[in-house]
């Protein structure tokens, strides 16, 4: 864990309090009693219509620029709108729009196989194993070690590619995120063959249906080098965004072990980063600057998280639960200080 924790002092809580339930079961009764698992369908709304309007106002921007350069800047304002569709899929995906699961998948689908061109069934299956086993070595398919190394078990464990990369990890994660939008694409189409993958036939024709006609719109406004252009830009800076929005929120921090007994409360609360910010980091993290409060509370919506880091962060003092949060480049700096420690069994030979 990074060693600028906040800490902070506060009265023990009331001993009837504390036998009533688990540390979660008492913190989940503060959250219901503030109602910040209600749902917030006006917020939402709100939210999904700026999204569609900015994703349809900037197609009409390809073709209202023309055959300029000028498209590059588009390109890179195409990658934020993309990443903000992602988080929204995100959300829909925790049901923290909807309650029931029907409208869940139907509105997850549309954002990210239609609108994103990423398959909602095989985020949402690596997604689901991540929350369960956030930062554990051999459970959370986020830290697999496929390309970089996590910890120092995985470093001495490494082969391949991964030892090859691993032993200048700190310095290549920003240029391999150039690459991320692209593994996102071709690991949901691999997807589609997988037996855990429930609606293969659906996914596939959405993404199918999103690849020509994201394809063909950019080609038909644009000469081919410019349309080549504008496709480099727009997914190497997607992969960029996404990466630099969900590495903060558990990359440096607790890795998880087999030996390790932790109950849910610390399992979520150890593993996970708090970004301080404000409203302008809220929104280009779509809240997931919140980390510790929704992997505690994957359903609350995001409106909701700030209140809820209040509390959280009040109730871990009362239970002497380290609880950490730090500025975003403070974050980044972490995270390539903790790449460079783990890559070292490797560069040293163990």
């Amino acid at each position: 864990m990074p060693t600028q924790t906040v800490t902070t002092t506060a009265a023990p809580a009331p001993q009837a309090e504390r036998s009533a339930g688990s540390d979660f079961a008492r913190l989940s009764r503060r959250m219901a009693a503030e109602g910040l698992l209600d749902r917030r369908p006006g917020y939402y709304a709100a939210r999904m219509a700026l999204v569609l309007a900015t994703f349809l106002g900037g197609w009409y921007a390809l073709f209202a620029l023309g055959d300029s350069w000028w498209q590059l800047g588009l390109a890179a304002a195409m990658s934020v709108v993309f990443a903000q569709v992602a988080l929204l899929s995100h959300d829909l995906a925790h049901r923290q729009v909807f309650s029931r699961r029907l409208p869940s998948e139907i509105g997850g689908r549309i954002a990210a196989n239609l609108l994103m061109g990423m398959s909602y069934g095989w985020w949402m299956n690596k997604h689901t194993r991540h929350h369960a086993n956030p930062n554990h070595e051999e459970r959370d398919p986020d830290v697999a070690p496929e390309l970089l190394v996590w910890s120092k078990r995985q470093a001495r464990r490494a082969s391949g590619v991964a030892r090859f990369i691993g032993r200048r990890q700190a310095y290549l994660f920003l240029p391999l995120l150039l690459l991320e939008g692209l593994n996102l694409s071709f690991n949901s189409f691999r997807a589609l063959r997988s037996p855990t993958m429930k609606r293969p036939v659906l996914e596939g024709v959405l993404l199918v249906v999103h690849f020509v006609a994201y394809f063909g719109l950019v080609f038909a406004a644009l000469p081919t080098g410019k349309a080549v252009a504008f496709l480099a830009v727009h997914q190497a800076l997607l992969g960029v965004y996404l990466g630099c929005v969900f590495a903060p929120n558990h990359k440096g921090m607790l890795m998880v072990t087999p030996e390790m007994k932790l109950d849910f409360l610390r399992r979520q609360v150890l593993t996970s980063r708090n970004v301080r910010g404000g409203v302008v980091i809220d929104a280009l993290m779509g809240g997931l600057n919140y980390q510790v409060e929704h992997h505690l509370f994957p359903s609350m919506p995001t409106p909701a998280l700030g209140r809820a880091a209040r509390i959280t962060r009040e109730f871990c003092a009362e239970e002497g639960i380290p609880y950490y949060e730090t500025g975003l480049f403070r974050s980044y700096r972490e995270i390539f200080a903790h790449l460079h420690r783990t890559g070292e069994p490797i560069r040293s030979g163990e």
